[in-house]
């Protein structure tokens, strides 16, 4: 897919709206007027880049306790079961990301929920069908978590630092939520087919998103990118055990490194003695690994154990669902929404 991004327009479509997307009745129709061609055209495109798996969607990332629960777990399999015991945790629902990373402790995957009960219920399961046991790694703080990175770089530079969420999604906008979760609908007037699905109106989904993005109930709104399809092939999650009373100055630092994408202290679990967290994405396994060393010197924390893994194999990625399924789209043949 990274020759795809070889295609100016592909790299502009992609890269400059993965935040500040115009939130007005014909978004593609501006985003068309800034670059030079029509409205249909982008429309054409973003289909074409979600067809090849470079976009995942257009839509929202939802802030840390906007709503649900999320948790972070990773099993040690042995690897002649591994491909077997990965589509088992890929076939759950909740589970939106599951990687094979380069430690005895070989499966990573985050799960989601209503609420942390849910969630809690739902590893029990896995850890049953799976004959494992499951670390179990809560999120506490977070430092940094931002993908919405330049893909002109060779290596993803930082993006801004983490709001905190100032309201989480009410009971009447759970239904849009979703919709955002799920990705705005290929079509001339999108957000008009959002307040169709909704049962309100154009004018109030665009407030409403609006209002989410001003609180930091939505940490950004636009193109959601698939960065190995994108050409960012290798990350490394590296892992750090602080004592607790240094964590947070730790991860402040940690978290204004350059190429520093996530940042975030989690709770221990057992024989894992590890509570720092940061991620560094690249198109080069050298250079992913030589920033971390330069992060990792930076900010203080060349004295502290430490680990790097690398993923080797994606099982799955997809978008988090906290909200549940998007209302179903309701027909619209004939209408001007959908004409592109």
């Amino acid at each position: 897919m990274a020759a795809a991004l070889d295609d100016p327009l592909d790299l502009a479509l992609l890269n400059d709206w993965q935040r500040g997307f115009p939130l007005q009745s014909e978004p593609f129709a501006a985003i068309g007027a800034a670059l030079g061609v029509d409205a249909a055209a982008v429309i054409e495109r973003y289909r074409a880049l979600q067809a090849r798996g470079a976009l995942s969607r257009i839509g929202g990332a939802f802030g840390a306790g906007a709503g649900g629960a999320a948790l972070l777990c990773a099993l040690a399999v042995p690897p002649a079961r591994l491909e077997a015991v990965a589509a088992i945790v890929s076939a759950h629902p909740g589970v939106n990301h599951n990687y094979e990373r380069e430690h005895e402790r070989n499966l990573w995957f985050v799960i989601t929920g209503g609420d942390a009960a849910a969630v809690a219920e739902a590893v029990d399961a896995l850890e049953a069908a799976c004959g494992l046991r499951a670390l179990r790694l809560p999120m506490q703080r977070a430092y940094r978590i931002d993908l919405g990175f330049d893909l002109r770089r060779a290596l993803a530079a930082r993006g801004p630092r983490v709001r905190p969420v100032a309201a989480p999604v009410l009971p009447q906008d759970r239904a849009l939520a979703a919709c955002v979760e799920h990705g705005l609908p290929l079509v001339v007037r999108p957000f008009a087919a959002w307040g169709d699905d909704c049962a309100r109106s154009e004018a109030d989904v665009l407030a409403t998103l609006q209002r989410w993005l001003a609180q930091g109930t939505l940490r950004r709104f636009g193109a959601i990118v698939r960065h190995h399809e994108s050409g960012f092939t290798h990350n490394a999650m590296t892992v750090f055990e602080v004592p607790d009373a240094q964590a947070d100055a730790c991860g402040a630092r940690l978290a204004v490194q350059p190429g520093v994408t996530l940042a975030y202290r989690r709770g221990r679990d057992g024989s894992w003695p590890y509570n720092l967290y940061c991620m560094v994405h690249g198109r080069d396994r050298d250079a992913v690994a030589a920033a971390v060393d330069a992060a990792v010197a930076r900010a203080g924390l060349d004295g502290f154990p430490r680990a790097m893994l690398f993923s080797r194999r994606r099982f799955k990625q997809c978008g988090a669902r906290y909200f549940g399924s998007a209302p179903p789209a309701r027909q619209r043949v004939g209408d001007a929404r959908v004409t592109a």
